[in-house]
């Protein structure tokens, strides 16, 4: 695993990440919604990498900004594991927050699924919309080349239900690219790579 730095500039937005898979929860993030730098933030926390992004919007589009942050991230993501030797790859999470309960199963398979099986009837919490939840994993699963299964078990709060979703998602991946300490050289693969 490694520091791996990425940017990716289109007419649209400007995005440079830093992302270490190995860090201890630190981070830097200034993009134009500050409720998505909050779920950023806490994925760092609670995944224990390090984090560092600048994103600038260029046409003033939330959605083409959290899509490109996460195409980003993704590919960070992917570059970062290297080729995957000695990685949990699985991992599963039920976490709650108040109300709100999430699944969150992840396989960093090199294979790109997601399944979101999540329902927020507000259209906006803080200056957050929530179709972007859904749509900042298929960006970041597509990019990263791994499977996510995301289902809400609970939920009211739609701030509580995108941040309970960020924080399992955390400790899912947290888990999932964590050294196999029977396995530390191998592919945990009969196909011999991920």
């Amino acid at each position: 695993m490694q520091t791996v730095k990425k940017s990716r500039h289109t007419k649209e937005t400007e995005i440079e990440i830093t992302f270490n898979p190995e860090g201890s929860g630190n981070y830097k993030i200034n993009t134009p919604i500050k409720f998505f730098n909050h779920m950023l933030e806490l994925f760092c926390a609670h995944s224990m990498t390090d984090l560092c992004i600048d994103a600038k919007s260029l046409d003033c589009d939330p959605h083409h900004l959290v899509e490109d942050c996460a195409i980003t991230l993704g590919s960070a993501i992917r570059e970062s594991l290297g080729d995957k030797s000695g990685i949990n790859r699985y991992a599963s999470v039920i976490l709650p927050m108040d109300e709100a309960l999430i699944m969150c199963a992840v396989d960093i398979s090199g294979r790109a699924y997601l399944k979101c099986d999540i329902q927020i009837k507000e259209e906006k919490t803080a200056d957050f919309e929530t179709v972007l939840l859904a749509h900042f994993f298929a960006s970041l699963t597509q990019s990263a080349g791994i499977t996510l299964h995301l289902k809400m078990l609970e939920g009211q709060d739609p701030h509580h239900i995108i941040e309970c979703t960020f924080k399992a998602f955390a400790h899912a991946i947290r888990q999932a690219i964590s050294k196999d300490l029977k396995n530390q050289n191998k592919i945990l693969s009969t196909k011999g790579v991920l």
